[in-house]
């Protein structure tokens, strides 16, 4: 009898999931001695790395997890950390084979990369960004987000990614490889999460880098972060064509491109260059969102603060024979985005009824529609 309540507690713990890992804590080799003795159950396992920030959580849950089994009535918890070796096994596992610093989402990925561009900032795109990032993972597909935007990174405040003092947590670390932080069930990196706030700074740090340094984090951002296994990564890109853009398309030159722009002709005109670009990288332009378009007043007057018909004009500008290039949506003007933006509370979550979270909502609802090419890509398939 005590060896089936053993077996019971051991499944019921090893079923825990690392909130940073996404894995069953049985699967990553967590869990150590288990044992039931006069209705205690003895439990013991391992964290990653000392001072491991889900530690709380996961000894919560195991605790939980552990009193749930029929005949257990009080729980013994010790917590120790991995060994050197097991970590490296651990990260080596979580790799899946790939050697060390081996990008996983170049041509061949069952991941779909999409980089959001836009030809001049201030037309919304990381607002826009974040927003489609929470609305593909409330569908259910595992979201990853990467904040290219180096020198003007805003993703971390969008989704709420700020402690108290105004910084923005990192990145826990298991040896070379980087867990991201989750924000409304999306994956984040992004260059703000290493900048630390100094006594009396009101921002953070300025990042003063050119061509080289950019280059490499983006490089690292895409190889020493563990995603894990992604249905959609999405890249917030700088504005412009400049050197992230040219790395990227280096980079993953399999990458979707959706092009942001708001509906006066000052953007949307150089809006199409970000999209030219980007195809000639080998990229594939696969819509255009226009964002600040007309919104309704209460007595049902439309208010173009910003004009229209530039979304339109930039998808019929980035159209040829071979492709054409739709608009998926126009975002109109919204109070909520903004003030919700400015919360950290992304608008689909805090206002889902708002007209912009409707038009982003649908935009998500689109991309994960879209039927996935697998030809010529190697499926995770093994035989029996």
């Amino acid at each position: 009898m005590t060896a089936t309540i053993e077996d019971a507690v051991r499944s019921a713990v090893a079923a825990v999931t690392d909130p940073e890992l996404r894995r069953p804590i049985g699967e990553l080799d967590m869990v150590r001695d288990i044992g039931v003795t006069a209705g205690v159950a003895h439990v013991a396992i391992v964290l990653t790395i000392v001072g491991c920030p889900a530690a709380d959580r996961i000894s919560a849950d195991v605790r939980a997890a552990a009193a749930s089994v029929a005949g257990v009535e009080s729980v013994a918890l010790e917590v120790g950390v991995m060994t050197a070796p097991e970590r490296q096994a651990l990260t080596e596992r979580l790799r899946g084979g790939r050697p060390a610093r081996e990008m996983p989402f170049g041509p061949g990925s069952l991941t779909r990369v999409i980089a959001v561009t836009s030809g001049k900032g201030g037309v919304g795109k990381s607002t826009v960004t974040a927003n489609l990032a929470v609305a593909l993972a409330a569908r259910g597909l595992a979201v990853g987000l990467v904040d290219a935007d180096v020198h003007g990174f805003s993703i971390p405040p969008l989704l709420g990614l700020v402690e108290p003092d105004g910084s923005v947590p990192q990145p826990t670390r298991i040896d070379d490889l980087m867990l991201p932080p989750v924000a409304h069930g999306v994956k984040v990196i992004s260059i703000g999460m290493f900048l630390r706030r100094r006594e009396g700074d009101a921002p953070l740090g300025a990042v003063a880098w050119r061509g080289p340094m950019l280059h490499r984090t983006v490089q690292q951002f895409l190889t020493d972060v563990y995603f894990g296994d992604l249905d959609v990564l999405l890249l917030d890109m700088p504005p412009g064509t400049g050197d992230v853009a040219i790395s990227v398309g280096q980079l993953l030159p399999n990458a979707d491109v959706l092009v942001v722009t708001t509906p006066q002709a000052a953007a949307s005109d150089v809006a199409v260059r970000s999209g030219l670009v980007a195809r000639q990288t080998g990229q594939r332009v696969v819509g255009v969102v226009e964002n600040m378009a007309a919104m309704t007043l209460p007595d049902g007057t439309p208010f173009t603060l910003f004009g229209s018909g530039g979304g339109a004009a930039v998808a019929d500008a980035l159209s040829d024979a071979e492709a054409v290039v739709p608009l998926l949506a126009s975002v109109p003007l919204s109070p909520s985005l903004r003030a919700d933006a400015d919360a950290g509370v992304p608008a689909v979550v805090a206002h889902p009824e708002d007209p912009a979270s409707v038009a982003i909502t649908g935009i998500a609802a689109t991309i994960a529609g879209e039927p996935r090419g697998l030809a010529g890509r190697s499926l995770p398939l093994r035989p029996n």
